[in-house]
């Protein structure tokens, strides 16, 4: 292509020089890049000592994203030596075999990802001799049957958790760490050392972090051996002083429940404790499982789960806090008196729920139902215990007067709180 050109004053043909034009172009396309560099800074960067920094600006709100378990809750599992007698018998003489007498349960447990239960009494095995009341030493075989429901997180500090001694501690954990390794189930309360009492255990369901702290107000004056305190978490009650405020031993234990959850709080977005506290056979919490609950509620805490007591207590929220006082007796061979107390206990299922919004997560309950069981066994003969839901046909062959006590224990149970589900009894 021909290069165009002028003429000059003095007549002379000349061509035109790109130089000016190149210069032009390479000042412009700077231009560009310096007003580009200064926009992009203004929204993006951070000037650390500008107070006038610009900031970025949000248009559109995030969605809520949301994932949820289904989860179960049950109470003390006691181990009487009539339990674990007849558990022999339906396992002829060789074994033992619990498995019949919880058979119930599976209707609640097949349906839920988290089942939770308490270990009452210490599976020390038949190795170490087994016993009964007041030095429980259980046969394993009783949490075979419960991880064969489905059970999968269970506490074990309880004011029995030094009947067996040291031993029976180590041969619990020995049984549990076995029970994690081959299905995935965790039980918190004792432990066989301090790394494994300070480990951080975090485990997660449909995308929700969860985790469990266990506590129990004593080991019947049984002393935790002096440099292994590690092995039972005790938040010490003094029951001479009975007043929480006053309590010094007590208050001053606040320190480390505190730091426990400190250290796992923001790690999971779900956390339970376990309180095994209270007074035994009292239809209502005592003070110091008021303090308790508040306590674990101040510090972030989701779900408190009360056992002890032996017999149901109520139930309510203390702010976000969702507080069961005392589950009640899952599995015993205590004494029925005229309102069967220590034979009725609360199984709960619900949805758990996170929901995800702006960086912040909540977690809330859902489909919450509280089911009211029978444990039925042979006054006579101390055998054929079986567990029974109120809400079964089957309740009206073992409780003719169930319709009464089934209103007796919702009573006790919403005292607080009406609006909280109570599943129907059967018609």
């Amino acid at each position: 292509m021909a290069r165009r050109g002028y003429v000059d004053k003095r007549g002379n043909k000349r061509q035109y020089s790109m130089i000016p034009f190149v210069g032009l172009g390479i000042l412009v396309v700077l231009l560009i890049v310096i007003i580009v560099s200064i926009t992009s800074c203004a929204k993006g960067c951070s000037n650390k000592g500008d107070t006038n920094e610009t900031k970025p600006q949000t248009t559109t709100t995030a969605k809520a994203t949301e994932s949820s378990f289904n989860m179960s809750i049950a109470g003390d599992y006691i181990i009487y030596s009539s339990i674990y007698k007849g558990a022999n018998e339906l396992a002829g003489g060789n074994g033992y075999n619990f498995k019949p007498m919880v058979k119930n349960l599976r209707q609640f447990t097949s349906k839920c990802d988290v089942n939770y239960y308490n270990q009452e009494t210490i599976l020390g095995g038949t190795e170490m001799g087994l016993s009964d009341y007041p030095l429980f030493v259980s046969p394993q075989e009783a949490g075979d049957a419960m991880v064969d429901l489905g059970y999968n997180l269970v506490s074990t500090a309880t004011n029995h958790s030094m009947d067996g001694g040291e031993e029976g501690i180590l041969n619990s954990c020995k049984y549990w760490d076995k029970q994690r390794k081959e299905h995935n189930v965790y039980m918190m309360g004792t432990y066989d050392s301090q790394a494994d009492r300070d480990a951080v255990n975090v485990l997660e369901c449909n995308d929700i972090k969860y985790t469990m702290l266990d506590y129990t107000y004593g080991t019947n004056g049984i002393p935790v051996p002096d440099g292994k305190e590690y092995m039972v978490n005790v938040w010490p009650i003094d029951l001479e002083i009975n007043d929480p405020a006053k309590d010094t031993k007590y208050q001053a234990y606040k320190k480390q429940v505190k730091k426990d959850i400190e250290a796992v709080r923001d790690n999971v977005d779900f956390l339970i404790v376990g309180m095994h506290a209270g007074v035994e056979y009292m239809p209502d919490e005592s003070e110091y499982q008021d303090d308790m609950a508040q306590f674990l509620a101040d510090n972030g805490v989701n779900l408190v789960i009360g056992t002890h007591p032996h017999v149901i207590e109520p139930a309510r929220y203390v702010g976000d806090t969702l507080v069961y006082y005392s589950m009640g007796n899952l599995l015993c061979s205590q004494y029925q008196d005229e309102n069967y107390n220590k034979v009725t206990s609360i199984l709960a299922t619900m949805t758990v729920k996170k929901t995800t919004k702006d960086g912040k997560t909540k977690i809330t309950f859902e489909n919450l139902e509280n089911n009211l069981l029978y444990c039925y066994f042979n006054q006579a003969t101390w055998r054929d215990h079986l567990i029974i839901p109120f809400s079964s046909s089957e309740i009206k062959e073992y409780l003719p007067e169930y319709k009464e006590v089934y209103n007796t224990y919702k009573k006790v149970f919403q005292k607080y709180d009406k609006t909280l589900p109570f599943t129907a009894c059967a018609k």
